[in-house]
């Protein structure tokens, strides 16, 4: 059966670590959002005379952040139509609290989750402190709006739940703190491979 993997969580959390983590040993499709959609979002906000890094701030939540995923989930459902499994990473804040929205996404290519195995990774750290530690020790332009607008930012740190109609063993909460380790790959595999 296809699988169709999310990795889900707040900035910082490690989620594009982990998914290449299990990519590089696992194959499939690798789609970060971050990176399909940078050329289009470094473009429209240079031409808004906005500053082409930011990724956080009022102005590209608006203008980019809604593209960013259709983008992304055009290329996963692609790749699920060509019978290749896809591993999408990105926050989803929205989309996982919209029950309709992965069957949506799904039906566009006569899909649904009979056909489809999902598995959502859900990636988070366990404080705001954390979180402010690895953001700014990782050095990204792209955290600079983040960390100067820190008090403005954090609240989209909170821990979400998934509200996909998908059974507890398509969803698994990552407390991703601590370095990487080959047991927190073997975790996933173990997730992943879990028939629902």
């Amino acid at each position: 059966m296809l699988k169709l993997i999310f990795f889900i969580g707040p900035a910082g959390a490690g989620k594009t670590t982990l998914a290449k983590a299990y990519a590089s040993k696992r194959g499939g499709a690798f789609l970060d959002m971050d990176t399909l959609l940078r050329p289009a979002a470094v473009a429209l906000m240079s031409l808004a005379g906005k500053d082409p890094e930011d990724r956080d701030s009022p102005f590209y939540k608006e203008h980019c952040r809604d593209l960013g995923y259709r983008i992304t989930m055009n290329a996963a459902l692609e790749n699920l139509a060509l019978g290749l499994d896809a591993i999408v990473i990105g926050p989803f804040t929205r989309e996982i609290n919209d029950p309709l929205w992965l069957n949506q996404e799904l039906s566009t290519i006569n899909a649904s989750t009979d056909d489809v195995m999902v598995k959502a990774v859900y990636v988070y750290l366990p404080s705001e402190e954390a979180y402010h530690s690895r953001i700014s020790g990782r050095g990204s332009a792209l955290d600079v709006w983040k960390l100067d607008n820190w008090e403005q930012f954090s609240p989209s740190l909170t821990r979400s739940e998934i509200r996909w109609p998908v059974g507890p063993a398509s969803i698994l909460y990552l407390d991703n703190s601590g370095p990487f380790t080959s047991e927190k790959l073997e975790m996933l595999e173990n997730f992943i491979d879990r028939v629902n």
